[in-house]
């Protein structure tokens, strides 16, 4: 009987494992996928802004040091709740966690 627990709990954690060895790469994609069709159109998919949309709303470049220092909680906000009367909330549009990667994403713009 004791075996028979260990077997089924070792199996669990396989594959809980196995999981999230799949799915971290495809949240890392998905977030790509997100910002491409919710925000390139302003701030472009390089995250410059420099799009016809971006250049009338005059949006921030997402790479600029303006914007890599502030913490992940600052832009979490600004997703979540908007910023100003241009960017619209996405609050209850996409997940905490579609947020999340959001803001890793846009760490990626970093220039070096």
């Amino acid at each position: 009987m004791n075996h028979q627990i260990v077997r089924t709990g070792s199996a669990v954690l396989l594959f809980a494992a196995l999981v999230f060895l799949v799915t971290a790469p495809m949240q890392a994609q998905d977030a790509g996928a997100l910002f491409k069709s919710k925000c390139a159109v302003c701030h472009a998919p390089d995250g410059s802004g420099s799009g016809a949309m971006g250049k009338q709303l005059g949006v921030t470049d997402l790479r600029a040091d303006e914007v890599q220092k502030q913490t992940d909680a600052q832009l979490n906000d600004s997703i979540t709740n908007g910023k100003g009367t241009k960017m619209p909330a996405y609050k209850g549009k996409i997940t905490d966690d579609q947020i999340k990667g959001l803001v890793g994403y846009i760490r990626s713009f970093a220039k070096k």
